[in-house]
């Protein structure tokens, strides 16, 4: 593949299903105007952060190499995050939760590259990268926590979806980027709106995926950490909020002890968050990933487990007792005793050992499904992958030989033994049968002219989880999402309000202004009434320079601005906050 973006060796290991939600930054399309709310978001973030976010955030900005003047460039990023062993890529908003946590399982944070409007400054839905770079990114630097989460990730990337989940995941995305759309009708918005609540609230029973991504919203995106009177930030979202940072703080937010119950709490990304999760240390999010784990089919298997998959309508994998995978899309289980008896998969299958395809057992060679018996045989105690080669002469289990096998819930198989697979312990896991018949009392599951019968060798499904056992079995590169993100819409209007804020950097950066601040600031008030950080940005430059009358006049402005738009009154305050406070320390 040739990659549109700089890579380093963790993007190269990346397999290509999860290459194909990679786009470049294209930091060229970062306006005047973006750069000024990432340098505000930050400088707000740096000053109020210092006194409430785990001590690991600080320390991870420098480490990371995030910047507060400027949006980050993600090829920079590459380099220093490559020192503390983990990467960073460019995305298109959201993508598939199974993607996005597969990322993290490969040690590699997941950037959506577009920023926020100014409008949305305090917080927007839509993933961006203040949201990922200016909170994902600096508590990685915590080698505790960077375990965790790709810890995480290794294990959500298997959790079994309902088809659900993934109309939730289209609906949540194009909500995101219709609310951080310029100039959406509200119509359309109430629309989508109304469509994510009518999902959340019929989503019947919540599946692994749903669970274990309230899980990654408690603590990842929206954790607290320390003592639960006084606890610390460490989650991105609240991390990246300038607003929420705050509200999370007050009583107005009920803070509970986190352990396994938060995975049944449910979540709005549209709204602040009612009550958040307090765990003592980043030791114990390890410690109820794993108590969640263990009641996962990936670690559970059994009837529910293919059940799971069944339901779920999607590829996945379940692997027997001997280590033998068989990776499709499941669509019918016999049952008996509460056990499974048969398993069978429609389409596409592929047959694996240890997440490596086995030779000779392709997706195009099982192109048709696969079916296969699991469980003893009627009347012997011992299974036939505990059988030694002379056990199995004695059943007649042996190439060259027709042989009857009746399993216990009524499964027949009966052919001409071509040949055995083994695995390294030398268990047998696969017998190929010619001129074979398989029945399931009166009914028939499989006939001579179809072809050769490859019977899987197992006494119990022992794991069952989403995807395949090996990536390279089926081709994954399909992914196209059915909204792109809206880019800020041109206009000249726009186009000169962009040439002001550069101006403004350029004399902040010492760079050659193209008109001086006086004739700036005029403009600004004649024709962009509305906007208010580049007035702030004007005022912090005039308080540097000592130009106290012209000073004074902007202030006034701003007192106005803040009486005409109260919305962004509070946000007008903070950036003086930080102007007059560090002119004071």
């Amino acid at each position: 593949m040739n990659a549109p973006f700089e890579s380093n060796p963790l993007i190269d290991r990346l397999p290509e299903h999860l290459k194909q939600f990679i786009k470049p930054q294209d930091y060229e399309d970062y306006t005047p105007i973006n750069q000024a709310v990432w340098r505000y978001v930050m400088r707000k973030n740096v000053d109020y952060l210092s006194k409430v976010a785990h001590n690991s955030y600080l320390d991870g900005l420098k480490k990371t190499g995030l910047e507060v003047e400027n949006i980050p460039n993600m090829y920079g990023m590459n380099r220093i995050l490559k020192e503390i062993g983990w990467a960073a890529v460019a995305v298109d908003g959201f993508i598939p939760p199974n993607a996005f946590m597969e990322f993290q399982a490969y040690n590699v944070l997941v950037i959506a590259s577009d920023i926020r409007q100014l409008e949305h400054i305090e917080y927007t839905p839509a993933p961006d990268i203040i949201h990922e770079g200016a909170g994902h990114a600096p508590i990685i630097a915590n080698p505790e926590y960077a375990e965790y989460l790709r810890r995480f990730g290794e294990i959500g990337c298997k959790a079994i979806s309902s088809s659900r989940d993934y109309e939730m995941y289209e609906a949540i995305r194009l909500l995101s980027i219709l609310k951080e759309a310029e100039g959406t009708p509200q119509d359309e918005i109430d629309a989508i709106e109304k469509r994510v609540d009518d999902l959340q609230n019929d989503m019947g029973e919540l599946s692994e995926m749903a669970l274990i991504r309230n899980l990654h919203w408690w603590t990842v995106e929206y954790g607290l950490i320390g003592d639960i009177a006084n606890p610390k930030i460490y989650g991105a979202g609240l991390l990246s909020s300038i607003g929420e940072s705050t509200w999370c703080m007050t009583d107005n937010v009920k803070k509970f002890p986190y352990d396994i119950t938060a995975a049944f709490q449910s979540f709005d990304i549209t709204k602040p968050q009612p009550q958040l999760f307090v765990t003592p240390d980043f030791a114990h999010l390890n410690q109820v990933l794993e108590e969640f784990a263990n009641t996962m089919a990936l670690r559970t298997g059994g009837l529910s487990g293919v059940q799971k998959l069944i339901q779920s309508k999607a590829l996945g994998t379940i692997e027997l007792s001997t280590g033998i995978q068989i990776s499709g899309v499941f669509t019918n289980v016999i049952e008996s005793e509460g056990k499974p008896v048969y398993v069978q998969t429609t389409g596409e299958t592929a047959l694996s050992y240890r997440e490596k395809e086995l030779v000779g057992h392709s997706s195009s060679y099982h192109a048709e499904g696969f079916g296969s018996p699991i469980g003893k045989l009627k009347g012997i105690n011992l299974a036939i992958e505990d059988m030694s080669p002379r056990d199995l002469k004695a059943y007649g289990i042996y190439e060259g030989e027709r042989v009857t096998l009746e399993f216990q819930g009524d499964i027949t198989v009966t052919g001409e033994i071509i040949t055995g697979t083994r695995n390294i312990q030398g268990k047998i896991i696969l017998i190929s049968f010619k001129n074979c018949t398989v029945t399931h009392n009166d009914t028939v599951l499989f006939q001579p002219e179809w072809g050769i019968y490859d019977m899987a060798v197992g006494k119990k499904v022992i794991s069952a989880f989403s995807g395949p056992a090996d990536v390279k079995s089926f081709n994954l590169v399909s992914h196209v999402p059915s909204s792109k993100t809206i880019k800020a819409k041109k206009s000249p209007e726009r186009e000169e309000l962009e040439s002001l804020y550069l101006n403004i950097r350029n004399i902040r950066e010492g760079k050659t202004p193209f008109m001086t601040i006086e004739k700036t600031f005029e403009i600004l008030k004649e024709n962009h009434p509305k906007d208010w950080l580049l007035a702030v940005e004007i005022a912090e430059l005039l308080d540097k320079n000592h130009q106290t009358d012209f000073l004074q006049e902007v202030l006034i402005y701003l007192e106005k601005l803040k009486q005409s738009r109260p919305e962004v009154a509070h946000l007008i305050s903070g950036g003086l906050e930080l102007i007059f406070e560090n002119e004071s320390v």
